[in-house]
């Protein structure tokens, strides 16, 4: 296993790093393609584009823990191909989806098999020694960093050259390609005497939950981490909106803005975590960084210029660190063979975030932006992740503090 680690996880990095950036690719154009099948309304398209979200993430918190437990017991090769080939069809889908029901279908599909980070982050755990965690699970977040520099980019640039619909299949490409490229390279991380018997008991939501609270500190930290990527949700479910409507970016605009966020998370994720971590311990670590992400959340909320969003970039951006800490702290309370089941626990907490953030997140900016509402503020979602954000900064230290 030694002599395979390094190889593993770069490895990793490359196959979500690619996942990403077939992902980031249609992130510009979805806004537009939902808008064009309203009428124009861009507050009803944030709805859509709400619940279509809300569809995956209900998918992924029913069937993520059945995908952890199938990767504890055969290993995480086969789920990790498996969720490259479903997103294929998905991107398909949804490139000739000549109705909101095909967009649904597609969401359907790569919901269920969808578990790319669930094994991703199995495998790295897998592979890493404790001591080496934290930075490793900071790969994690740089591939997803670089890779919303290069496919929100490209999404912008390929669509002003062929259309809106375009990105989808080129996205669908990079998926496939991945995949057939994983099948023959990617070797297995799991060793056989750290694997155990798939249970159908454990390999639910609830299960998945109740062996997350055999844990106080892992139970605690969810929390923490609940909170955090539910107040993310402000970005992920709402960013191409607000900016649509407040600076009128297009989809150029917007995928050149999300580039930038993610050259950004990817520096302070992928290189400098693997300084500031170690150098500021991993709890501090996580109360800096969770106040950093709130912090940039407010600055986000009252930009009144399109540049100052680029500016903002910078502190929300450090908050980076905060994730790979908290996941490495987590990761070291549970034994190998746990491995897989608790990253399916992490990544149901992480999809019950995705079924509530998006429809929320999503309808106070079409309120905020509706003629019903007292006060237009398309920011009101920003908002909203700053306080979620300091909720989770005054928890986790009430838990570092019960130590």
């Amino acid at each position: 296993m030694e002599n395979s680690r390094t190889p593993g996880i770069l490895f990793i990095f490359f196959t979500l790093l690619i996942d990403i950036i077939g992902f980031g690719l249609i992130i510009p154009v979805l806004p537009g393609i939902l808008e064009q099948m309203n009428g124009g309304d861009l507050s009803a398209a944030s709805r859509w584009g709400g619940l279509l979200m809300f569809t995956y993430a209900a998918m992924q918190f029913v069937f993520s823990p059945i995908i952890g437990g199938l990767s504890d017991a055969y290993g995480r090769r086969p789920i990790i191909l498996a969720s490259l080939f479903a997103f294929g069809i998905d991107f398909i889908l949804q490139g000739f989806a000549p109705t909101m029901g095909w967009f649904f279908a597609g969401r359907l599909i790569a919901g269920i098999t969808g578990a790319t980070f669930t094994s991703g982050a199995a495998y790295i755990a897998d592979v890493s020694p404790p001591e080496k965690r934290a930075q490793n699970f900071g790969i994690i977040g740089a591939a997803f960093g670089l890779g919303f520099i290069i496919g929100p980019l490209m999404g912008g640039v390929i669509s002003s050259y062929w259309g809106l619909r375009a990105p989808f299949f080129v996205a669908a490409a990079l998926a496939l390609v991945n995949w057939l490229y994983g099948y023959f390279i990617l070797p297995e991380s799991l060793t056989p005497e750290n694997r155990r018997p798939f249970s159908w008991k454990r390999a639910n939501p609830v299960g998945s939950l109740r062996q997350i609270g055999k844990y106080p500190l892992v139970l605690g930290l969810s929390i923490s981490l609940f909170l955090v990527q539910l107040a993310g949700h402000a970005n992920i479910s709402t960013w191409t909106y607000i900016t649509m409507e407040k600076f009128q970016w297009d989809s150029f605009g917007i995928g050149a803005s999300l580039a930038a966020v993610g050259f950004i998370g990817g520096l302070v994720q992928g290189v400098l975590s693997r300084r500031i971590i170690p150098a500021l311990g991993e709890r501090k670590s996580v109360t800096w960084g969770v106040f950093l992400y709130g912090l940039g959340f407010v600055l986000f909320a009252f930009a009144s210029q399109g540049w100052m969003m680029y500016l903002f970039m910078i502190p929300f951006g450090f908050g980076g660190i905060a994730v790979p800490a908290l996941q490495s702290i987590i990761s070291t309370q549970v034994p190998g063979n746990e491995q897989g089941e608790l990253q399916g626990g992490l990544t149901s907490l992480a999809s019950l975030t995705s079924i509530i953030g998006p429809i929320v997140m999503t309808n106070l900016f079409s309120f905020f932006t509706s003629v019903q509402s007292p006060v237009h503020f398309a920011g009101a979602p920003f908002i909203l992740g700053a306080v979620l954000c300091f909720l989770g900064l005054i928890w986790t230290k009430s838990v570092f503090k019960r130590l």
